[in-house]
């Protein structure tokens, strides 16, 4: 009888036996060098640990030919430099404590390994105290011999996965890898202003950005058009620091590639992060929108874990629900100060190529010619602005709703505490309820403004109102009233008013809209402060199946859960039953309202599922409340909502990411009608 074949074949068993160092690195390479940008990006990171504040990328053939990176940071010493190319060898930990609080873009120590198992590699490096610089070239076993050079170092990678055929198959075009190349350069440019960049790509530069601050980087990678509509946030509380820009909601893009965040200086695509600033912007912008930003989040580095991806493109917090709702408040608050009181001027329009969706908001009529009546008559009221003995003043001058004359030349001055604040209670009551509160507007004169027949007036309750008001020209000069003063209505649709800067157009719907959402979701907030969740127990619990992971989630977030408003029990392993959810959620599919809830609280350490159900059906509320289309404003009315608007959070769009008003400056107006030229 013969013993056994025990030699390895293709189809048999083989022996356990140690990888060459070679076949690692190249192994380790598959995870780090995907591709030439990852080439560029662990060079990168290493430069900037060095110190460096200046940057040279030279690509060749979208960096699978060539890539340099050459910096002017503290260099290697010649005595070090084999270890630099060697496996698991790096200055930047030595204990299990350093990597507990990496404060480095890079630790691991096994970029420049992997890029030499699958390129040619010649390291350039010169410290300032050296006399010159030293060279090594291929890998650790290589020779340091003199060479030339600058303070700092060169990295040149040459024929990219040379050895490795198969990975280079995989491999896009020329154009596309450069692209990807320069992604990287950008995204550790806008995180260091204070580093110098330069990108050359086949011998001709592409960019160049000098050493700057933030505001001034993030203008020159993003473009003019995110350095004209964002806003700046600096927020701290206790360990946790969040800086940069944020775009403004009508800045917004069809695509998510203008988003930037960055933990400890590390560019990171975090879904915490993501979501928090995503439900910062759910209440003024379309749900297929997407903002552009430049953020930075700084923390203890002991409270982040950057080593859970081979990119380290990923993070973990140690308390994610508290990275959540810092972030997400403080986005929150930048967006809340858009309105015309805090920055004098709304963004300019979208260009056609890129705006929002125009559906037409719900009972909005979109042709207007067949509801205008015969006897429609159009309010005006002469301008602020009018000079001395000006007779066009005159016209229309006893235009008001409560009959009180209008004088042009001693400008009335608008009295916020009648017109320009928020309704009573009692009124809030009654749009929760359902029930009807028409306006008490008064006879209007025979000079004054007429309402469409085919409007119920229950549509238009909660406008606000206004007595006589005036406005200095000093005032006015002042822009103490960024939004002017009422002109006319166009359509029945816009305002057009007058202020300091030239003209203001208004879009009466949506401006309604976002003012009387703001002034429901406060009372629902000022009613709910302070008391525990209101809940509706269900006569028979719904129960389902759910994972172990669902059920996990169960158990170790009670507390979590009841605070929500939900009593969710494991009736076993593998069953859940839902015994009682919020007041407001109670006729929502309790399994689908459970599985979101338990998902939201295991990926957040919270939900804020509750807080969007509210805020849609107050959405709901506040269009069909809002005043509609062809409703006939008179002059009071319109400068109440310009009031009102001033002194609304987020009155620059409506809730669907729809802008409230655009302003037309005399400058645009003269360029139209030739004037000066």
């Amino acid at each position: 009888m013969n013993a056994p074949d025990t030699t390895p074949s293709s189809t048999g068993p083989r022996p356990i036996r140690a990888l060459p160092d070679q076949l690692i690195s190249q192994i380790a390479a598959g995870e780090v060098v995907e591709r030439p940008s990852a080439v560029v990006k662990e060079l990168l990171e290493n430069a900037l640990d060095a110190g460096a504040s200046q940057i040279n990328v030279r690509l060749e053939e979208g960096g699978v030919k060539r890539i340099a990176i050459t910096d002017n940071g503290r260099g290697i010493p010649p005595e070090q430099m084999p270890l630099a190319l060697a496996r698991h060898a790096t200055s930047k930990i030595a204990s299990l404590d350093d990597l507990e609080n990496v404060g480095t873009l890079g630790f691991r120590g096994e970029a420049l390994a992997s890029i030499a198992s699958v390129a040619s590699v010649t390291l350039t490096s010169r410290t300032a105290d050296a006399a010159h610089a030293w060279e090594i070239v291929g890998s650790h076993q290589g020779t340091v011999a003199p060479s030339s050079g600058a303070y700092g170092t060169t990295v040149d990678v040459q024929d990219l996965y040379f050895n490795t055929p198969a990975r280079r198959k995989f491999l896009k075009s020329e154009q596309t890898e450069f692209g990807h190349c320069a992604e990287v350069v950008r995204r550790i440019a806008l995180a260091r202003p204070d580093v110098a960049f330069t990108l050359s790509h086949n011998g001709r530069t592409i960019d160049h950005w000098n050493v700057t601050e933030m505001a001034k980087r993030s203008a020159h990678i993003l473009g003019d058009g995110f350095a004209e509509a964002r806003l700046h946030i600096d927020e701290a509380a206790g360990p946790l620091r969040l800086h940069g820009y944020t775009g403004l909601p009508t800045a917004s893009k069809a695509r998510a590639d203008g988003q930037f965040f960055y933990v400890n200086g590390r560019f990171v695509r975090d879904k915490v992060l993501v979501h928090a600033v995503k439900a910062a912007y759910q209440d003024v912008l379309h749900g297929d929108r997407f903002p552009s930003y430049v953020l930075s989040l700084d923390l203890d580095p002991a409270l982040v874990d950057v080593n859970v991806h081979p990119s380290k493109i990923e993070v973990r917090f140690r308390d994610s629900r508290a990275v959540h709702q810092f972030v997400f408040h403080a986005v929150q608050r930048a967006l809340a100060q858009t309105s015309a009181t805090a920055h004098g001027s709304a963004p300019s329009p979208l260009p056609a190529a890129d705006s929002l969706d125009t559906t037409p908001w719900r009972g909005e009529q979109t042709s207007f010619g067949a509801l205008l009546k015969p006897d429609y008559t159009p309010t005006f009221s002469p301008s602020p602005f009018a000079k001395p003995g000006d007779s066009s003043g005159d016209v229309a001058a006893t235009n008001n709703a409560g009959g009180a004359a209008y004088a042009p030349h001693n400008a009335p001055r608008f009295d916020a505490r009648t017109g320009g604040v928020a309704q009573s209670t009692e009124r809030y009551g009654a749009l929760f309820s359902g029930g009807s509160s028409d306006d008490a507007r008064g006879s209007a004169a025979a000079g004054d403004y007429r309402r469409s027949d085919s409007l119920s007036s229950d549509s238009d309750r909660a406008l606000p109102q206004a007595s006589t008001y005036t406005a200095s020209a000093a005032a006015m000069a002042q822009e103490e009233f960024p939004l002017g003063f009422a002109l006319a209505q166009l359509h029945g649709i816009y305002i057009l008013a007058q202020n300091a800067k030239g003209l203001v157009l208004v879009d009466m719907h949506a401006a309604h809209e976002r003012i009387l959402y703001e002034q429901l979701k406060q009372a629902l907030q000022s009613h709910v402060a302070g008391e525990a969740m209101q809940v509706q127990p269900l006569l028979i619990p719904v129960t389902f199946y759910a994972d172990a992971i669902e059920v996990a989630t169960v158990h170790e977030q009670q507390e979590t859960l009841q605070a929500l408003g939900f009593d969710i029990a494991a009736l076993s392993p593998t069953t859940l039953a839902v015994r009682s959810v919020p007041v407001l959620l109670k006729n929502a599919d309790a399994q689908t309202l459970a599985r979101d809830v338990l998902r939201d609280v295991r990926e957040f350490g919270g939900s804020r599922l509750l807080i969007e159900r509210q805020n849609e059906l107050l959405g709901t509320l506040a269009c069909h409340t809002a005043v509609r289309a062809n409703r006939i404003l008179s002059v009071q009315e319109m400068n109440a909502l310009l009031r009102q608007m001033e002194s609304t959070e987020r009155a620059d769009q409506c809730n669907h990411g729809r802008p409230t008003w655009v302003q037309v400056e005399i400058g645009a107006l003269d360029k139209l009608f030739l004037r000066g030229q």
